[in-house]
């Protein structure tokens, strides 16, 4: 098979790249050129811009284009239309934040979609034009995602291979969002834990992701499709227990209610990342509950959670040291935290 990746050096994009090697595939990828690639003289690299340098890839051929960074509905349609007699199959990596609502569990590809207004368009434009390094869609990245998908869709219709993950984790991950806790528990002592040990989390190994991917185009496969664990299967309690386990450190948890983290304020997802309160942000109560049926019937499987701990924190260390987290609390703000939650839970006791 002979793939372009669009990216190729960031996280899903880097792993895209490595099982497509791995598995016997010519793979070429087109970028800036701002991150290295995973060193494979069989990768051969175009480099460019996708807003200005599409050109570079006309007069090619290649069986399939995977795209991972697609953002903005008007670069990702001038790459379908320079690409559509160039590729049999456009994979586009969308994301679940295309649901317009997740309030509830069991969304699936058929639930509505996320839109914009005309002038949400222009502020989306308009911050990437002031540069590379300042986009930053914020409440805008759904809406766009689902604007990329019907923009392909438009241009290569009943060609496209629509893949909406969820939450992607392991080796590599830019965001440290599950990262943070791997390497927290790891560290050991008393650790912050939000709320309840009983809620379900869903996510995926970012090679599991790659793989399956790789698999459902390489069958020439078109449609969309979740892309996430099955829904009701893992917890925060389950997660942190298996960390601690890997890193055979002396962590525990302190449990500390809903109430008290949102009246402190602690920020979900990112100081506390993979929490999602009830109370505070409602809407999202089906986030970690979607419906990934379709991708199962596929073929899509999971490798253990044993496994994708292990190696997350294997990445970590072998990173150099002075790479602060991304993601997570600060360990002065967490002490800090744990010492007013004792103190409030004893005043409790005393007045109970």
């Amino acid at each position: 098979m002979k793939l372009l990746i669009i990216g190729g050096t960031i996280f899903l994009g880097r792993h895209l790249a490595a099982a497509a090697i791995a598995r016997g595939a010519e793979v070429t990828l087109f970028n800036r050129g701002n991150h290295p690639t995973i060193g494979s003289t069989q990768i051969e690299t175009i480099k460019g811009d996708r807003n200005y340098d599409l050109h570079e890839l006309k007069g090619r051929r290649w069986d399939a284009v995977i795209d991972t960074c697609g953002y903005l509905p008007r670069s990702v349609n001038t790459s379908a239309e320079v690409l559509s007699d160039s590729v049999d199959v456009y994979t586009f990596i969308s994301s679940q934040s295309v649901y317009v609502n997740v309030s509830a569990p069991g969304v699936d590809e058929s639930a509505p979609l996320a839109t914009l207004t005309d002038e949400q368009l222009e502020e989306a434009n308009a911050i990437d034009a002031s540069g590379p390094s300042s986009v930053n869609y914020g409440k805008l990245y759904g809406g766009l995602k689902a604007l990329c998908e019907q923009t392909v869709e438009t241009v290569m219709a009943n060609r496209v291979l629509t893949i909406r993950p969820g939450l992607i984790v392991g080796p590599n991950d830019p965001t440290d969002r599950f990262t943070y806790w791997v390497v927290r528990v790891a560290r050991g002592g008393e650790v912050l834990a939000p709320d309840s040990p009983a809620t379900y989390l869903q996510f995926i190994d970012v090679r599991d992701l790659a793989e399956w991917i790789l698999r459902m185009v390489e069958q020439k496969r078109t449609g969309t499709y979740n892309a996430t664990s099955p829904a009701g299967s893992l917890t925060m309690g389950d997660l942190f227990q298996e960390c601690k386990e890997v890193s055979n450190s002396d962590a525990f948890f302190t449990w500390v209610s809903e109430d008290f983290l949102l009246q402190q304020p602690v920020m979900a997802w990112t100081e506390m990342p993979l929490w999602l309160p009830r109370q505070g942000a409602p809407h999202l109560n089906g986030f970690m509950f979607i419906n990934c049926s379709k991708a199962l019937t596929t073929g899509l499987t999971f490798r253990s959670l044993t496994t994708t701990v292990h190696d997350t924190l294997a990445w970590y260390r072998s990173e150099p040291s002075d790479n602060d987290l991304k993601a997570g609390i600060k360990e002065d703000r967490e002490c800090a935290l744990l010492s007013n939650w004792h103190e409030s839970q004893a005043q409790s006791s005393n007045t109970a």
